[in-house]
């Protein structure tokens, strides 16, 4: 007669039926909370049935210091090995997820808490080499305490070993991705698992280099609830995604087909590119309509013309700005970057996206972006729609005009074609960040200028009261940016404005790109550069405005 197997949750201390826990990939069907996998765990859940092909590890010393605490470190080997079944705390393979071909490096903790020895350090540069040779991603599953203390020096050299190979797989343009499982600390944290290009983290997973409780001990204070957990990090701007454990083969396979490119060329769509063709407007109800809650945001057109958005965020540094989003998807099939401002239609909407106006980290997520972009050759899209930067005190120590400066030098140099689309306000250097492109587009009624109508009036006229007056004077609508070439050229609006019918501007932006796209997709990359730059060096002479 069979026995019924419970298991009492780590997390919540619920009783799990056994084969329910494991239909559940270890997961509490209760609290959420995500036990722990053994490294050959993780490789069956991630990788497709049949395609594992465990990789060989070069030999490394055993025993580099003949270090015994209350036994030697040997015998701590011996037993962990007889144990776990595993030579050592990582395993790696390669294999396919959904079909997609990768390198997967799989930490487990039970082997000496995943500490990092040269053994670990050998295995994940082999995978490293393994994934070069190649030209297929790494998946780096990490979960340790940090460097081994046993192997000393030894230890702590293999965080300069693995980020090397690291470094190797950027210079290739091969994917890396992190998967970050509780814990993953120290050694491991500070080298290889953070070095990648998207990290992404089981709910819950804890990353720091400093476990809590040598902070308290060291510095003596109570930790901030949730402190270094997923949830916190994904807040500081320091992974990019949570995802449950049951999401991670879909996620980690949408990411990693984003890179398939279509043969098919771009086919042609829909400017306009003659100023006859645009009516003559009051420029103050311009800026007013461009301003409307009304108007389609960022992520409402990325709804209707990007398949398979999958969001990027954080800036690996100091947060994740509300203002500026970016991600993969597909444009008409094409793998693309799409970063952009993003508002919102509602009060509290656009006060929790800071009205689109980024601070630092925001344009600091963006210029990341942009150079995964190129390393993973993406085209980049973006679209603005912003009064402008941050203003305040928060944003100016954080960087605020380094940080733009920054992202205008970024795009001048970017290996990748690049569309700019203003879709609503482009306000000032705020707007400029993301706006220096191969091509740039507007909306028929978006507005794009120096200031606003508002900050023109107060400054010269010292009364806001004439701002539409400045509006006129400042020529900020979408004909007389396309007059003064300013913008490459004008994508039409529905009848009433893009908010009459957001279906449909949604559509004429897929067009109006897809123009954009036509012509600089296959410019041989040196002749792109040396357009764009040709384009940005002869604004202000005198042939450059339309008669």
């Amino acid at each position: 007669m069979a026995v019924t197997t419970w298991m009492a949750c780590d997390g919540c201390g619920s009783l799990v039926y056994g084969k329910r826990f494991a239909r559940e990939l270890n997961v509490c069907p209760e609290c959420g909370h995500h036990s722990r996998l053994g490294a050959p765990e993780r490789l069956a859940q991630l990788l497709d049935a049949g395609s594992a092909e465990l990789l060989p590890v070069a030999p490394t010393l055993v025993d580099p210091l003949e270090f015994v605490d209350d036994r030697p470190y040997t015998e701590r080997l011996a037993q962990a090995r007889e144990r776990t079944g595993l030579e050592d705390a990582v395993l790696c393979a390669r294999g396919r997820i959904l079909g997609v071909d990768v390198v997967v490096a799989a930490m487990d903790f039970r082997f000496l808490g995943g500490s990092m020895g040269v053994a670990v350090g050998e295995a994940i540069t082999g995978a490293a080499d393994a994934a070069a040779r190649d030209r297929v991603p790494l998946i780096l599953v990490t979960a340790s305490g940090g460097a081994r203390m046993q192997e000393g020096i030894w230890s702590l050299l293999q965080m300069a070993k693995t980020s090397q190979a690291l470094a190797e797989l950027d210079a290739l343009g091969v994917p890396t991705i992190s998967v970050i499982t509780d814990p993953t600390y120290a050694g491991v944290a500070a080298s290889f698992a953070t070095l990648t290009d998207v990290i992404i983290a089981e709910p819950g997973a804890r990353m720091g280099f400093t476990g809590p409780r040598v902070i308290m001990e060291t510095i003596g204070e109570r930790l901030p609830e949730g402190f270094q957990t997923a949830e916190t990090l994904l807040r500081c701007g320091l992974i990019d995604a949570i995802r449950p454990r049951g999401e991670l083969r879909v996620t980690l396979a949408g990411l990693l087909n984003q890179r398939r490119s279509v043969p098919a060329a771009w086919s042609a769509g829909a400017l306009i590119r003659r100023i006859e063709e645009l009516p003559a407007r009051d420029a103050w109800q311009v800026v007013r309509q461009a301003r409307d809650p009304g108007r389609p945001t960022a992520l409402d057109y990325i709804a209707q013309i990007v398949d398979g958005f999958c969001e990027l965020r954080g800036d690996r540094a100091t947060g994740d700005c509300p203002a500026i989003l970016g991600g993969v998807g597909r444009l008409e099939g094409r793998p693309i970057m799409i970063i952009a401002h993003q508002k919102g239609h509602t009060t509290a909407e656009l006060i929790a996206r800071d009205y689109g106006m980024a601070g630092p980290d925001g344009y600091r997520k963006a210029a990341r972006l942009m150079r995964l972009a190129e390393k993973w050759r993406l085209p980049v899209i973006t679209l603005i729609d912003t009064p402008g930067a941050h203003p305040g005190v928060a944003a100016e120590e954080g960087g605020q005009a380094i940080a733009i400066a920054e992202s205008v030098r970024l795009m001048s140099q970017l290996r990748t074609p690049t569309v700019a689309v203003v879709t609503g306000e482009g306000g000032s250097g705020g707007a400029l960040a993301l706006a220096m492109a191969d091509r740039v587009l507007c909306l028929a009624g978006a507005v794009y200028s120096v200031i606003s109508p508002e900050g023109c009036a107060a400054i010269l006229w010292r009364d806001r009261a004439h701002a539409p007056r400045a509006a006129a004077a400042l020529r900020v609508d979408a004909r007389e940016l396309l007059r003064m070439r300013v913008v490459d050229g004008v994508i039409p609006e529905p009848a009433g404005g893009a908010h009459s019918d957001p279906l449909l501007a949604a559509e004429l932006l897929r067009h109006g790109l897809r123009a954009a796209f036509a012509e600089v997709a296959d410019v041989p990359i040196d002749e792109l550069l040396a357009a764009r730059r040709q384009r940005y060096s002869e604004i202000g002479r005198d042939n450059h405005v339309r008669a």
